[in-house]
């Protein structure tokens, strides 16, 4: 069905990461054609249809997680009233990490029509520059910001077998490797994925403790995706070194001694009273 048939209906933008020759024609189509458009970031609305040449003629509303449930019912009732919504976020699929989930829920609903202009996505460039396995994986979506619930949700995700999408802001990306490495230990094989599409395109790939030093190292800015490879199917015992790198890693980040030690004895298996002679015998006299 085209956007432009009769009668209202709900469509998701799927918007351009960064690089602008990434949008499709139903972008442009829709952005120019659709009686409402909710925008995440009305500014960036106007650079983006600036930059494709678009002139958008419909209302032009913010939508954004601060007004969704209060801006939500507006939106449903000028669908229901024929008109077109279209919904763009800053940056990929509205719904996926951003504002839009609600909306269709509440459209779906209310009986009316859903349909998707698809576009680039992050989760899956992401994963497809990684160079880890893309055929199974798991999407988590950002981490906890707190960080003992970032440790807690990592540590449910240490046995995953599937290659785990994470987003992650560039202020919390040194906290966040380091509790990766807490959990899943320092070799897992991880990719940091920065600023896709766009000029300081960058991917750093590696096990997860030499990307951990690269971040404590360097603050990194820009958007941000993170890859990490699955469990393996048969843990083999970590050695002396891999649990002394876990528990300074842990340290480093913030934790203390004993939380450090309490969390790698856990995600590694390992008995908690060898670990502590470990650190133990590490320490400075």
């Amino acid at each position: 069905m085209s956007d432009t048939n009769v009668g209202g209906r709900l469509v998701l933008l799927g918007a351009p990461l960064g690089n602008v020759g990434d949008a499709s024609t139903r972008l442009r189509e829709s952005l120019a054609s659709a009686d409402v458009v909710a925008a995440e970031d009305t500014r960036r609305l106007s650079r983006l249809a600036r930059d494709l040449g678009v002139e958008i003629t419909g209302r032009v509303v913010s939508y954004f997680e601060g007004n969704e449930s209060r801006r939500g019912g507006d939106l449903v009732a000028a669908v229901a009233g024929g008109s077109t919504v279209a919904v763009i976020t800053d940056g990929g699929m509205p719904s996926v990490s951003d504002p839009g989930f609600r909306l269709v829920r509440a459209v779906l609903d209310a009986g009316l029509p859903v349909s998707v202009a698809p576009g680039p996505s992050a989760v899956t460039t992401a994963l497809a520059l990684s160079g880890l396995p893309c055929d199974r994986f798991c999407f988590e979506g950002f981490l906890p910001r707190k960080p003992a619930e970032r440790r807690a949700a990592l540590r449910a995700l240490a046995t995953e077998p599937r290659t785990v999408v994470l987003f992650e802001a560039p202020h919390r990306l040194a906290g966040a490797l380091a509790d990766l490495v807490g959990a899943f230990g320092p070799q897992r094989p991880a990719a940091v994925c920065r600023e896709m599409t766009k000029t300081y395109e960058e991917v750093r790939r590696g096990p997860l403790a030499e990307l951990a030093e690269w971040a404590g190292a360097a603050q990194a800015r820009g958007e941000i995706t993170l890859v990490v490879g699955g469990s393996p199917a048969a843990r083999a015992t970590a050695s002396d070194q891999e649990l002394l790198a876990a528990v300074a890693a842990r340290e480093a980040a913030g934790s203390s001694r004993r939380d450090a030690v309490a969390e790698v004895a856990e995600a590694f298996g390992a008995p908690r009273r060898r670990v502590y002679a470990l650190a133990l015998g590490a320490s400075p006299a």
